[in-house]
């Protein structure tokens, strides 16, 4: 004969849940600021990067040029293919090249590229700039600028 008085124990209870969730909770707090900051660092050497190729490539127009005179802006060095349509189109803060946008002027024989976060503190934590000198100089708030290569 069956006991039909017997109680059916699978499962997990509330507490058990709850439980589990708290600890899911506790990781995601641990690991989320961790890869904000990987993100952060990671556009950051994007920046440099970007820079690093834009006085290779303004050197490399100037060279070419009957003139000699550097790019006028990144519209012209888009249409000579020496900087992808992602990087010509980073001008503002709603067009981003990884998490960046550049100002770009030139004047004669000289020119100056600001890279500024999105975002500062989400996007990045610096302002980066280069200019013909090819020296790549950071920022907090663009008014002091120090040498980082």
């Amino acid at each position: 004969m069956k006991n039909v008085n017997k109680k059916n124990t699978e499962g997990f209870t509330l507490i058990e849940l709850m439980i589990v969730v708290a600890i899911i909770a506790i990781i995601a707090a641990i690991a989320i600021p961790n890869l904000l900051n990987a993100r952060m660092a990671g556009n950051e050497t994007s920046a440099i990067s970007s820079l690093r190729t834009l006085s290779t490539v303004c050197e490399q127009s100037r060279n070419r040029d009957l003139q000699g005179a550097y790019p006028v802006d990144f519209a012209e060095l888009g249409a000579e293919n020496y900087i992808d349509d992602t990087f010509a189109s980073a001008v503002t803060s709603g067009d981003l090249k990884s998490g960046y946008f550049f100002t770009y002027s030139a004047s004669g024989s000289t020119w100056n590229c600001v890279a500024a976060p999105g975002t500062l503190d989400t996007d990045g934590g610096f302002y980066f700039r280069v200019s013909e000198n090819g020296v790549i100089e950071r920022s907090l708030d663009t008014d002091t600028w120090v040498a980082i290569q």
